[in-house]
């Protein structure tokens, strides 16, 4: 089963396309989105695997958004303007869907993202490589973060503070802390509590219950301890 989101700012089209994944069986759609913003928020707390997108939207375009994601989900473009194709595949579109579509052209697309996606689920042995930055959403905004900037992260319920080597005051976003630990995973980054993430090659002084960043003190927990020495230990070596 693909799950998938719908991101385009024309309800016509949203409901077509709604419409047609409901006669899908193995796609799942888990939400409708009316541009790229909040697309952004659902892709920071579910696992997508193919986006239905538009080009010509508000603000930030289709083209423009799928730029902005290091590891983007499989992406089928529908869209009016034939004129960006070649940029669309440029960008490793699964296919090019021009308004108006037919049923029978939507399930040729399906089926080719279908094709993509097992061929993927085969292959998953392969781990992605850390990516060097990545873009959060603050205040409708879209911030870029550097992965080598990050001295910790700390998870409050739906929310994550960012905390920067570059800044004093820490950047807010709505992402859950299991959903950037799988965008971060260790060694780089450590669990030292439920709540908090940290940099591993930044943290310069260990102590019984916090490990330190310079002066930057983060909680260590019970069941997180072992944790701690096992990733440490393999990074002395």
């Amino acid at each position: 089963m693909m799950h998938c989101i719908i991101v385009d700012d024309e309800q016509l089209v949203r409901e077509l396309l709604e419409d047609n994944i409901s006669q899908m069986p193995f796609l799942h759609l888990v939400k409708t989105c009316k541009n790229p913003l909040e697309a952004i928020e659902i892709l920071q707390t579910e696992q997508i695997d193919l986006i239905f997108l538009d080009i010509q939207m508000p603000r930030l375009n289709g083209l423009q958004f799928l730029q902005t994601l290091n590891r983007p989900p499989l992406v089928i473009l529908v869209t009016a303007y034939e004129k960006y194709a070649l940029e669309g595949f440029e960008l490793n579109v699964v296919d090019y869907v021009l308004k108006p579509f037919s049923f029978e052209r939507f399930l040729k697309a399906c089926n080719r993202a279908n094709d993509l996606f097992k061929l993927q689920q085969n292959n998953k042995t392969i781990v992605p490589a850390m990516p060097e930055d990545f873009f959060v959403n603050v205040e409708y905004t879209l911030v870029k973060i550097l992965v080598a900037d990050i001295d910790y992260i700390e998870g409050l319920k739906d929310y994550i503070k960012i905390h920067l080597s570059s800044s004093t005051k820490p950047v807010l976003t709505r992402m859950t802390i299991k959903a950037i630990e799988e965008k971060l995973p260790p060694p780089a980054f450590i669990r030292t509590h439920k709540s908090f993430l940290v940099a591993a090659n930044k943290i310069t002084t260990v102590k019984r219950d916090f490990v330190y960043i310079g002066q930057k003190e983060v909680p260590v927990s019970e069941s997180y301890k072992e944790n701690i020495t096992r990733i440490l230990n393999r990074l002395e070596h």
